[in-house]
């Protein structure tokens, strides 16, 4: 039920984005205490994007999850995110937000039902 959503204007021709995948699932399954089978990530490339008045690398997230998000979770979550988009993406840490949303069961579709 986590899903992050990232969009950066890196464009990913060329990049590793099965790892990217891979390591963004796996972190935020662990932090946030779900199973990796409910984890979504989608990562989109190429999108038009100014930080500060410039368009050097950077990305904007936000994560949803039914429970799991806290005060200190959220700023793991956020080190960690940002950790590998600067290893595999090599986007600053300081031209990253992450916006996080707790969401209730009943306000997340999956299955053609709500949890």
């Amino acid at each position: 039920m986590p899903c992050l959503n990232i969009s950066t204007n890196v464009n990913l021709e060329g990049v590793d984005t099965s790892s990217v995948l891979s390591e963004a699932t796996s972190t935020v399954a662990k932090l946030i205490g779900k199973p990796e089978a409910y984890v979504m990530i989608v990562l989109k490339g190429s999108v038009p994007m100014a930080f500060g008045g410039t368009e050097q690398p950077a990305a904007y997230g936000e994560l949803v999850s039914i429970g799991g998000l806290n005060a200190d979770v959220n700023k793991k979550l956020s080190a960690a995110i940002a950790d590998i988009l600067e290893t595999k993406l090599s986007i600053p840490k300081s031209r990253f937000f992450l916006k996080f949303y707790d969401a209730k069961g009943s306000f997340f579709g999956w299955n053609g039902s709500t949890f």
